[in-house]
């Protein structure tokens, strides 16, 4: 009798302990990964952990108009914004067709990033007219003398440096009287109101006013000045009217916070649009004494811009040889000009911390928005409800587990010992992979994202009921249990792959169309989709070999699931083998 040949079968079907040990070691190393990394916990989103939901509503400014095109726009750049703090698990969302929902989770700089997120308007550099402090600082005699800043020998003398500033700067010029200053204002603001005023708005200020200037323009200039004297930015009802209704080419006053000391700024008009800084990012000078920086690098519009401005800034003295950076009609940073910039890129320079040098670098990159926003209501999750909420989660989770359990003890007896083994590995493996992906790519545990693991358990427990019944349709056909494992397998795998397919597949999808938390939802069912197909293929199967070749499984004890006898199996039917040679008819039965 010839032997039965070796297939692929039977070679899988002796070495289950490889797949076994496989997937042990994939669970220790990433468990070992985990730990080094110091994120023993899956990363939680709002609702479950607490944090902050932003309401914006967008205005139609300066001829901007509300659509779908401007509110993807902002919503992109917000987003970016908000990560560039650093802010992962940050959702920023639209709302209908006016509305943009920022949410900030717990454990991040909400007020930093609710600043950031807030100051929506655009972003303008203006050169200064005039500079002071204001409020009790304006009344002490060093508040003026405190903010000098003056250029750093090494950024002078480098042919790199293209700009040099401090973030805090003097309000007068040390050589400068106030009634000079006074002139020299009054001649900007008349230079700016006439008609061949350059396009840049440039602060040079010209030796007499021009002959071309109207009464109009005088009255106008006057008025300015009088609200740049009577403008206290050390109250902050004050600051938040400073700019309001101002156009982009008209002069204006404005308010920066120096060192703590609020200070109120006399702008031109707007030289370059924020839209015309293409990179700003914060660089520390290892080479130098400078320290943090900021870099920013300007389109070809731009340049030409900034060269305009920055050749007639150099020209002038201080605080006239000055830019502000306006946003949202605050003044983030007022850097010095030392000669003109020609190159399309510039260099900000002076104390500036890490994190001063970064806010500003995001402010000038995503700084300009297509339209600007009002802040409608602010919502604060705390810590407790999201703790209620994750408790509720937990605890719908363990009772449907709970119940998975039961049917399948009640049911399939023995069995339901490799099907609770292979549920324990599957959430091993999705615990250690959220915990990890928090880091790696920002994957927060929300509530949605819960209950995509609560129904993950229904379809990782379906694939081992299919296997199951695979096996039982095997040994009803009267086949013993260790051919019955490796028969049913072929037909429950095809099974199990289309079943997956299609869960991931409308994972996947409704990952894509949708946007928020369910994709929490979508991302959770998806990824335990996948490891249910891992699991099956690497634990559950070869378990099961092993445990056919066990006699309580392979004698179909009563207790293990597999008793022929309850399952109803028949006697095998046996072929009659057929006489050798031709049979000419019927044999007729001989008598004794």
């Amino acid at each position: 009798m010839a032997a039965p040949k070796k297939g692929r079968n039977a070679s899988a079907q002796s070495k289950p302990g490889r797949s076994l040990a496989l997937i042990l070691i994939a669970i220790v190393g990433l468990t070992g990964g985990m730990f080094l990394s110091g994120h023993t916990t899956p990363r939680l989103g709002i609702d479950l952990a607490g944090g902050t939901s932003i309401t914006l509503e967008a205005k139609a400014d300066q001829g901007s108009a509300i659509n779908k095109a401007n509110m993807d726009t902002a919503v992109e750049i917000m987003n970016r914004r908000v990560n560039g703090l650093g802010v992962s698990e940050a959702e920023v969302q639209t709302q209908g067709e006016r509305n943009i929902i920022v949410n900030i989770p717990k454990g991040t700089n909400s007020k930093e990033a609710r600043d950031q997120v807030g100051t929506t308007a655009k972003l303008y550099f203006r050169p200064v007219l005039a500079q002071e402090a204001t409020g009790a600082a304006a009344a002490s005699p060093s508040a003026s003398a405190s903010g000098s800043s003056s250029a750093s020998p090494s950024a002078s003398a480098s042919p790199s440096a293209s700009s040099t500033g401090e973030k805090a700067t003097s309000s007068t010029s040390p050589s400068a009287t106030a009634t000079s200053q006074g002139r020299a204002v009054t001649d900007a603001l008349k230079a700016d109101s006439t008609p061949s005023a350059s396009a840049s708005g440039g602060a040079k200020a010209s030796a007499s006013p021009s002959a071309s200037a109207s009464s109009g323009a005088d009255a106008e200039s006057a008025a300015l000045q009088a609200k740049y004297a009577a403008l206290d930015c050390s109250k902050e009802s004050v600051r938040a009217k400073a700019a309001e209704g101002v156009k982009p080419g008209d002069p204006t006053v404005a308010c920066g916070e120096i060192d703590k000391v609020w200070y109120k700024y006399l702008l031109g008009p707007a030289a370059v649009d924020g839209t015309e800084v293409e990179k700003a990012r914060a660089v520390f000078d290892t080479q130098g004494a400078a320290g943090w920086q900021v870099t920013m690098d300007f389109n070809s519009k731009g340049t030409k811009k900034f060269a305009d401005v920055t050749t007639q800034l150099a020209q002038n003295t201080q605080p006239q040889n000055e830019f502000a950076i306006v946003l949202d009609g605050d003044v983030v940073s007022s850097p010095f000009v030392q000669n003109a910039i020609t190159g399309g890129n510039a260099q900000i320079s002076g104390s500036f911390t890490q994190d001063e040098a970064q806010n500003l670098a995001n402010m000038l990159s995503y700084g300009a928005l297509p339209l600007s926003f009002k802040e409608q209501s602010v919502t604060t999750v705390t810590a407790a409800l999201g703790g209620d909420q994750l408790h509720a989660g937990l605890l719908a989770g363990a009772i449907g587990l709970a119940l998975v359990v039961i049917y399948l003890v009640a049911y399939y007896r023995g069995l339901s010992l490799i099907a609770i083994a292979s549920l324990l590995v599957s959430a091993a493996l999705t615990y250690v992979l959220m915990a990890l992906l928090g880091p790696a790519i920002g994957f927060a545990l929300n509530l949605p994202a819960v209950c995509g693991a609560i129904v993950a358990i229904g379809i990782t427990a379906d694939s081992f009921i299919v296997y199951f019944e695979r096996i039982r349709d095997e040994i009803r056909e009267g086949r013993t249990l260790r051919p019955a494992v490796e028969r049913a397998w072929p037909r429950a795998r095809r099974t199990i792959l289309v079943s997956d397919f299609v869960s991931f597949l409308a994972a996947a999808v409704l990952f894509i169309v949708t946007v928020g938390k369910v994709q929490g939802f979508a991302f959770t069912l998806g990824l335990t989709t996948v490891l249910d197909v891992v699991v099956v293929f690497f634990f559950t199967k070869p378990l099961m070999t092993l445990l056919a070749r066990r006699k309580f499984f392979a004698d179909g004890h009563k207790w293990s699931g597999l008793d022929p006898k309850s399952l109803g199996a028949k006697p095998p039917l046996r072929r009659t083998r057929r006489p050798a040679g031709p049979v000419a008819g019927p044999v007729e039965t001989k008598e004794a």
